[in-house]
């Protein structure tokens, strides 16, 4: 059932994306109030897929890398449809639809199988720790999107051509504000997610820290994001500045996520 449920939210997340590009395309209003509804009943079958999963593996479904790919998509759009409701950035849907829809067509092509967790990994730290670990990077994942609307905005008004999407994005001023508050909530979810972990890693193998890649490259994201938010706190790094080091330090958290799991380095191998 969960596959089925999955896939009815790729064609949703889909649809929306289209749709986005539609408005885009015709600056419609119609459109858009469209594509919101459908991506908020893709999330619904989302959550429906997840908690399937959970029921169907009884266990949380962090086991492998399809599982958390489709709980990193599912967190992104709940943030979204949450900053929705306080700021109603209807452009937001052509950014994150995307995003979201790449996510679950990535796991769509891994393999899909229950697989058991080894009883040394069956423990109420695995949900704290990879729920916490997600949820952060769902929030820099937001950050990541912010910078580069910010970067478009900023191109159409350094051109001094005011066409395109420079009518249907929000100003400067607020995209830069919404990347901060993401920054404060993911840093903050990053650090108990590292120590919760330190805390599994030694309940599991003994040991709190063993530099094993992903605990190395967990701390090394830490490190980025620390110094974005210092930047932003003492500095007063701002605007462009601040939207590029956003971009940067995603990327590379993404590419560090994805080379470790397709080589199944370190302890963190268990989950492929």
């Amino acid at each position: 059932m969960n596959i089925l449920l999955f896939y009815i939210t790729v064609i949703a997340y889909l649809l929306a994306t289209l749709i986005s590009i539609a408005y885009l395309i015709s600056h419609n209003e119609k459109v858009i109030r469209v594509a919101n509804h459908t991506i908020l009943t893709g999330f619904i079958f989302h959550t429906l897929t997840i908690g399937s999963r959970w029921f169907e593996a009884s266990r949380a479904p962090f086991a492998n890398l399809h599982e958390v790919l489709s709980l990193f998509s599912w967190m992104v759009v709940a943030i979204y449809l949450l900053i929705r409701l306080r700021y109603r950035l209807a452009v937001l849907c052509a950014f994150v639809a995307p995003f979201a829809l790449l996510l679950l067509i990535t796991a769509s092509f891994l393999p899909k199988e229950i697989i058991p967790l080894a009883p040394s990994l069956m423990s109420y730290w695995l949900t704290i720790h990879v729920g916490l670990a997600f949820l952060g990077n769902a929030f820099f994942a937001m950050t990541f999107l912010f910078g580069i609307m910010y970067l478009i905005q900023e191109h159409y008004l350094k051109s001094k051509k005011v066409g395109g999407l420079y009518f249907l994005l929000p100003s400067l001023d607020i995209l830069d504000d919404l990347s901060y508050k993401c920054l404060t909530f993911g840093f903050p979810l990053l650090t108990m997610a590292i120590f919760t972990g330190a805390i599994w890693a030694e309940y599991v193998w003994g040991s709190y820290w063993s530099w094993e890649p992903r605990q190395t490259w967990s701390l090394i994201t830490w490190f980025l994001y620390a110094a974005l938010l210092h930047g932003r706190l003492t500095i007063g790094w701002r605007g462009r500045k601040a939207a590029m080091y956003a971009i940067i330090s995603f990327l590379i958290l993404i590419s560090s996520f994805v080379i470790i799991k397709l080589f199944s380095w370190g302890a963190h191998a268990v989950f492929k």
